[in-house]
């Protein structure tokens, strides 16, 4: 034989062998895996049906779709008759104290729903002091990974105080420049507050411009709209506000906690939703969130007390509030509030307060004055938070089953929404409603929040992605928090990964803070 056939035979032989030791059978036999997720049905944050397969996890990340069963795995997790789906994405919540505390900054209010992800700084709030708290959370460590927003409400305060004004060219100048060091920072995109002070104050065209900002760095634009109800300019009037912006600042927009909150404006979802879908079928990018609870929740000043009387200053309002030259107006906007809001006995005191657990009518009946009255002196004695019984099953429903709405729970304290909203919602729209399919479900919890916000690296089991994964029995998954006992963990989440760690095992919270602050502008993901 030739020395050239020789040679031929050879390097056949060797791609043989390298054909055989490359193939994906024995690169697994190779292969030990960090954790191993085997007979779950898994549903991975698309809207395709759930499947039994098994995921394999390195360190942080998902490696393996379809795993071999028995692939050898430092843990292995049997799933058997639970589903697993990617860990939920909260794009609304009010957990910033409880991230920056060292007692709560597990976050397992959320931890227990299968929440992985949380935003902060919604409804405007921006992070007041953004450097310190991030490090902060990286110092003591976080149990969920935590994304924020730059919050409108707090960049004009910083340069306008509250007053009720436009802001000069000067200051417009400057707020631009605190939107651009936000984004730069990370952030997701602008949040606004326009039913809250200061943000009630600025005009449409204020908002556009900072939108602008925030649009340039692939920002969102998330909004507590100006009017969920018939405060001033209407609902509808309100969702027209933010396509407007959206447009003509030429960023996405999304409308937080989505809603027909009162009497006068009961029915409007249908509304709503046609608005929407036209935005969308011509090229606007609009989604919503929406917790599955009739009662909203803010505090006595902000339901009540009429904007103008707020401006300035907590001191100028409380004089307001006393000059007897304004009493007529005052109480006559209050009690229009209050009947917008279903009326003094459907107004629960939820914060911490002498008047916990109490209405505002049993409250006025106990002060031996009317409801208007009574209202004023709570906002004088503390302004507590309140939840609103305000809401008709039939608007949220309608609102749930559209495509461009997920879930989020806008979760503060006193309100059972930040504990129990992603089991309430499966119980609703799944189980009792039938209005979502099992995967709808998951998608609007997870896939859904993860391509609104940009988030390439989470909301979806796919290899390559970050390992925020749960488990859950959904035989027991349900709220377990009410209004009499609003701080119960939910059940039915048996284990529980956060950035690969376990977070949850065999139903226990564990003591792990692998969270991480997501930074927008640093992601980099294969495309």
């Amino acid at each position: 034989m030739s020395d050239v056939s020789t040679g031929k035979s050879y390097l056949v032989i060797m791609a043989l062998i390298c054909l055989v030791a490359c193939t994906p059978e024995a690169t697994v036999e190779e292969q030990r895996f960090d954790v191993l997720i085997i007979n779950g049905r898994v549903y991975d944050g698309s809207l395709e049906p759930g499947r039994l397969t098994n995921l394999a996890i390195i360190d942080e990340r998902i490696v393996m779709i379809d795993a071999p069963i028995d692939a050898p795995a430092d843990l292995i997790i049997d799933a058997s008759d639970q589903i697993v789906v990617p860990g939920f994405i909260d794009p609304h919540t009010h957990v910033l104290d409880d991230i920056l505390s060292p007692e709560k900054h597990n976050v397992a209010s959320h931890l227990a729903q299968a929440v992985t992800t949380v935003f902060v700084g919604n409804d405007g709030g921006g992070l007041p002091s953004r450097a310190e708290m991030v490090t902060t959370m990286q110092t003591q460590g976080v149990g969920t990974n935590v994304g924020f927003f730059a919050g409108h409400n707090q960049i004009r305060e910083s340069i306008m105080g509250l007053e009720d004004r436009p802001p000069t060219p000067a200051e417009l100048t400057r707020m631009k420049g605190l939107v651009e060091e936000e984004m730069q920072a990370g952030a997701l995109g602008l949040s606004t507050g326009l039913f809250y002070k200061p943000g009630s104050y600025a005009t449409t065209e204020e908002v556009i411009e900072l939108a602008k900002t925030a649009a340039r760095f692939g920002g969102i634009y998330d909004s507590h709209i100006r009017d969920e109800s018939s405060y001033n300019v209407g609902l509808v009037g309100s969702v027209r506000e933010v396509i407007r912006i959206g447009r003509e600042a030429g960023i996405s927009a999304h409308i937080a906690h989505i809603k027909a909150l009162g009497r006068d404006v009961w029915g409007q979802s249908g509304d709503l939703i046609a608005l929407i879908d036209s935005a969308r079928e011509a090229g606007l990018r609009v989604t919503a969130d929406q917790y599955p609870w009739q009662a909203s929740g803010t505090r006595f000043g902000s339901a009540l007390i009429p904007r103008w009387a707020m401006a300035d200053s907590n001191e100028a309002m409380l004089a307001r509030l006393a000059n007897p030259d304004l009493q007529d107006r005052i109480r006559e906007e209050i009690d229009s509030n209050i009947t917008r809001r279903g009326g003094a006995d459907s107004m629960l005191v939820t914060g911490v307060s002498e008047w916990r657990g109490m209405t505002l009518a049993e409250i006025a009946q106990q002060m031996g004055i009317d409801p208007i009255d009574a209202a004023i002196e709570a906002v004088r004695g503390g302004d507590p938070s309140i939840a609103s019984f305000n809401m008709t099953v039939d608007d949220i429903s309608a609102l749930a089953i559209q495509p461009w709405v997920m879930t989020g729970s806008d979760g503060g304290e006193g309100h059972p929404r930040k504990y129990a909203s992603y089991p309430k919602a499966y119980r609703d729209f799944v189980v009792n409603q039938s209005i979502l399919t099992i995967e709808q479900w998951v998608h609007r919890s997870s896939g859904l929040v993860a391509d609104t916000f940009s988030l390439c690296d989470r909301g979806y089991l796919q290899e390559g992605r970050r390992a925020d994964i749960a488990i859950i029995d959904l035989a027991t998954y349900a709220p377990q928090a009410d209004f009499e006992n609003p701080s119960r963990l939910a059940t039915g989440v048996t284990h529980l990964l956060v950035n690969g760690e376990l977070a949850v095992s065999g139903r226990e919270l564990k003591e792990v803070m692998s969270g991480q602050v997501i930074n927008r502008q640093n992601l980099n993901c294969a495309q």
